[in-house]
């Protein structure tokens, strides 16, 4: 039996996460940006809450991000209807519709350019190199694992994360 150990590890640009195994160490293939751990971070915050509108403010807070970073992800979000956001002083935001019907998959797509994982152009022997197609499929499946799962399936633990989260958890509106 063979334990493993996953951790975290955050550079200026992105996420990147190890797995250590006993015998073995393996660096995942895909990073994502901070753009989309902002996203992600953002959308539990929201489908954890019980109901009401947010701050970017409380939110960016929340998670020690700046309120700039968090702002343009909430400006992308609502422009892409997965938030809604309400203007004026008693304005925030919320989800656009139930955490049940946002799917990561989608969310990912969205806040990632998963077209391209390495850049081929101008390489000498890319007309005869399957790697761009190999690293296409393995692009499909890492985002096949998302599309599986909605943000009703991250928020699972309400009253959990509303305890981490500082507000009582209970049933969205």
């Amino acid at each position: 039996m063979h334990s493993r150990c996953i951790y975290l590890f955050e550079d200026k640009d992105a996420n990147q996460m190890h797995v250590y195994g006993s015998d073995f160490l393996t660096q995942t293939p895909m990073r994502l940006t901070k753009y989309t751990d902002y996203a992600m971070r953002l959308m539990i915050y929201l489908g954890s809450r019980p109901s009401g509108l947010s701050s970017i403010r409380e939110i960016s807070d929340t998670f020690s991000v700046s309120q700039n970073h968090m702002m343009k992800v909430v400006q992308d979000l609502a422009n892409a209807e997965f938030l809604e956001s309400v203007r004026g002083r008693n304005g925030g935001i919320r989800l656009a519709r139930p955490a049940s019907e946002i799917n990561l998959g989608a969310l990912l797509r969205h806040t990632e350019e998963l077209a391209d994982l390495i850049d081929c152009e101008g390489c000498r022997i890319a007309p005869a190199c399957a790697l761009p197609s190999v690293l296409s499929e393995a692009t499909a499946a890492f985002v096949a694992v998302f599309d599986k799962y909605t943000l009703a399936d991250l928020v699972g633990k309400r009253s959990a994360l509303g305890e981490l989260l500082g507000f009582a958890a209970g049933r969205q509106a």
